[in-house]
């Protein structure tokens, strides 16, 4: 991957071009190119609708709860975990990251907290269980939140947190003290990040807080995932840059208190990650079978290289909506 990120392609003469699509024709003979591939999406229509971003993230997370598990810490946190604050594993890293969250939010007993992009309910269940708030969390995926529901009532929080599976787009009014986006924003596209953002605004109380957590670019240049990414892991998945998310934030009210960044803890996580993975090669290939097993190793790899070599970076943005 480190070869592939830093190889220049020579200069191809037109000559030399014309020979290698000969030897391209020869090689291929008159075969019919192989079919598309069962773990590619192609998606149509505008980007960033209702029904659009839903069966795209379902892509993605509706592969199997399983297969996740294989990977992930016991908590099912499926971001970035914090082990710059002295965390020695993935499972200390995902409690600290959790903590941190609740900390910046600065949760107390009582209040209503809105999970975006709840997942496995890994925030939800922590906020709900360590903090005494009530937890409204909305997904697309209807097996995250299925999940979810069995480990809230695991942990005896089933009457203080509820998941929804939903749109951000459709939550009903009501309003919440504070709000807990976690790697959520990456999927929300340039084109709707306003709108993101007064729905945030909309369903705060006034002086509600916002803790904003997302993998962001640090190019200007880049705009999408490209397309590996595009077809078979994150389909029209979008991380912008800070100052887009911050600006949005900004114009739809909130006031920028605090932000932090974590891209070598991203690394870790990453790393952590595709080690478990490699663990459980055999139960993986099983669950999933080899073709999206390749996806998955190639795309951790490609991710934790992005955050190494400073392509992206992870922030948390503590904001509070004015009064």
């Amino acid at each position: 991957m480190q070869l592939v990120d830093d190889w220049q392609e020579p200069e191809i003469d037109s000559r030399m071009r014309l020979r290698l699509i000969g030897a391209g024709v020869l090689a291929a003979g008159l075969t019919r190119p192989p079919r598309r591939p069962a773990s590619e999406l192609v998606l149509r229509g505008r980007r960033h609708t209702v029904s659009r971003d839903a069966r795209a993230v379902r892509h993605h997370y509706d592969v199997a709860n399983e297969f996740f598990a294989l990977f992930l810490d016991r908590s099912m946190t499926y971001s970035c975990a914090i082990f710059s604050r002295g965390a020695g594993t993935l499972e200390e890293a995902q409690e600290a990251k959790l903590e941190l969250v609740c900390s910046k939010l600065a949760l107390t007993a009582g209040e209503r907290v809105l999970d975006l992009g709840c997942g496995w309910g890994s925030f939800a269940i922590h906020a709900a269980s360590q903090h005494g708030v009530s937890v409204v969390g909305i997904t697309l995926s209807e097996p995250q939140a299925r999940l979810a529901r069995e480990r809230a009532a695991a942990a005896g929080v089933s009457d203080r947190v509820e998941f929804r599976v939903m749109d951000y787009r459709e939550l009903p009014d009501e309003q919440f003290d504070a709000i807990a986006s976690i790697g959520m924003v990456e999927h929300v596209g340039e084109n709707q990040i306003d709108a993101y953002a007064r729905t945030l605004a909309r369903h705060l109380a006034p002086g509600g807080r916002l803790l904003n957590h997302g993998i962001a670019y640090l190019s200007h240049t880049d705009t999408y995932a490209g397309a590996f990414s595009e077809r078979y892991v994150w389909p029209d998945a979008a991380p912008l840059q800070l100052s887009v998310v911050l600006g949005a934030l900004e114009r739809a009210g909130f006031v920028t208190r605090h932000v932090e960044d974590f891209p070598a803890d991203y690394a870790r996580t990453l790393s952590n990650w595709t080690e478990r993975l490699d663990e459980h090669l055999d139960q993986a290939r099983e669950l999933v079978g080899p073709e999206r097993l390749r996806v998955w190793r190639l795309y951790l790899r490609a991710a934790r290289i992005g955050f190494e070599t400073g392509f992206t970076s992870v922030y948390q943005a503590r904001c509070e909506l004015a009064a």
